[in-house]
């Protein structure tokens, strides 16, 4: 049997009492964490656990010949960051392991994609497509993000933007990206003064929830990763309030023209 557990967002105390049961009893437990980062490390969760954890890289979690060769015959967890199917490489893990003739099981946790939302008070419902940034090098620098943020916003809908993980991304060098971007793209969808929201630490005793203008906020410090960056559509008037109560956003965008709905 396969189960894919979620640990949550953040420490070793946000996987679910569902999780922590099947876990502890699992015969073997593997965990990723490429495809989200938590503020908690390996030995505090085999602690918690009672178990030894076996961490495996991006290639061999997307690979998961070790996963399913274990689960033919034994019981095997696989710990994920967040909500497990919120990751395409889980989902075909999972048709893998069915094509096996391996039961499997899904034990949800919390997620960025809910979180950042209910943390700023924004309405889950009117986010569009989501959008990952990576960190350029060299001559690599994809324009793609850049479109899915003008197509949402073309419906109305906000953009929820994770962030390279892997190499520990600011929610600051992910506004320079955006303005770099649209210094290549010049079709005015991101500018300086481009409302724009901050989450970091989801489910931490200091998450930051923050909006305001690029401007501003491209200057401000959101201390230790992972940070997720929002860019909201037009707001209802519910949203807008929040993000001024909640986030600390300017009060002008409860008068601004165009900035509101209806």
């Amino acid at each position: 049997m396969l189960l894919f557990i979620g640990l949550g967002l953040w420490d070793e105390k946000d996987i679910s009492v569902k999780g922590l049961e099947e876990a502890k009893n699992c015969d073997i437990l593997y965990a990723e964490f490429y495809t989200s980062k938590m503020g908690v490390d390996t030995k505090k969760l085999e602690k918690q656990l009672g178990k030894k954890i076996i961490v495996l890289d991006r290639e061999n979690a997307e690979k998961g010949d070790k996963i399913i060769n274990d689960a033919k015959n034994k019981k095997v967890g696989f710990l994920v960051a967040g909500d497990p199917m919120t990751a395409t490489t889980h989902i075909s893990l999972r048709i893998k392991a069915i094509e096996e003739g391996i039961k499997t099981k899904i034990i949800h946790g919390a997620s960025i994609i809910t979180a950042s939302a209910g943390l700023l008070g924004l309405q889950i419902y009117k986010f569009g497509r989501i959008v990952s940034i990576a960190r350029p090098y060299k001559d690599y620098f994809p324009l793609s993000p850049y479109d899915s943020i003008k197509s949402n916003m073309k419906m109305g809908l906000h953009t929820l933007l994770l962030l390279d993980t892997e190499d520990h991304m600011t929610a600051n060098e992910g506004m320079q990206i955006l303005l770099e971007m649209e210094k290549r793209k010049k079709e005015g969808i991101i500018s300086e003064d481009t409302l724009i929201a901050v989450v970091a630490r989801a489910s931490s005793d200091d998450a930051v929830a923050r909006a305001g203008y690029l401007k501003d906020l491209i200057k401000e410090d959101f201390g230790e990763t992972p940070h997720s960056i929002v860019i909201p559509a037009k707001l209802h008037f519910m949203e807008a309030k929040a993000l001024v109560t909640i986030a600390n956003a300017p009060k002008e965008i409860l008068r601004e023209e165009g900035r509101l709905e209806g």
